[in-house]
């Protein structure tokens, strides 16, 4: 891949990560709606195919419906080891088996976009394929900690071991 492609991939990455962002954010707001509740940081350990296991940082934001289990959850997370990166956009939605404010455990899956570097074994280029993830929630005064579980299926699948936090919004 040449340079031009590269920084062409880099570029629709986060300008695609920014349209999701702007549709999500400048969406209106009802009593029904999913409203933007917190953001999160996250790093663990990422095992993916074909090269050694890796440490992960990633961010995201974390959307909820008043009274509901469900949220959404659009994120980006980067790993690079032995010359190969990965810049993944997810776009997540778990179940937490709790209401807010509790200890949870909870499940959820969604779609991610991987934007490998070309300097990579084999030239991996681009990816999309399912996230399966899973953890539990440990509430604390304005934010929640997690420990999560989570399988990426795609041409170079990955598992990882995540902790991170969620600081909420207007509490």
């Amino acid at each position: 891949m040449c340079r031009f492609q590269k920084y062409f991939s880099w570029r629709a990455a986060l300008l695609g990560v920014a349209l999701v962002m702007t549709v999500l954010l400048g969406s209106p707001t009802t009593a029904g709606a999913f409203a933007l509740h917190g953001m999160d940081a996250r790093v663990g350990v990422v095992d993916p195919d074909g090269v050694d296991g890796t440490l992960a940082v990633g961010a995201g934001l974390n959307f909820q419906q008043a009274g509901s289990h469900v949220h959404l959850m659009p994120n980006v997370v980067y790993w690079s080891e032995s010359g190969l990166s990965d810049v993944n956009a997810n776009f997540d939605a778990s179940y937490h088996f709790e209401p807010a404010g509790r200890v949870s455990p909870y499940l959820g899956g969604g779609l991610g976009m991987h934007f490998y570097s070309s300097d990579g074994r084999g030239d991996p280029g681009n990816d999309i394929g399912p996230n399966l993830f899973g953890g539990v929630t440990l509430p604390m005064s304005g934010a929640s900690l997690y420990f999560e579980g989570r399988s990426t299926l795609t041409d170079r699948s990955e598992f990882g071991l995540m902790t991170g936090a969620t600081f909420y919004l207007g509490r």
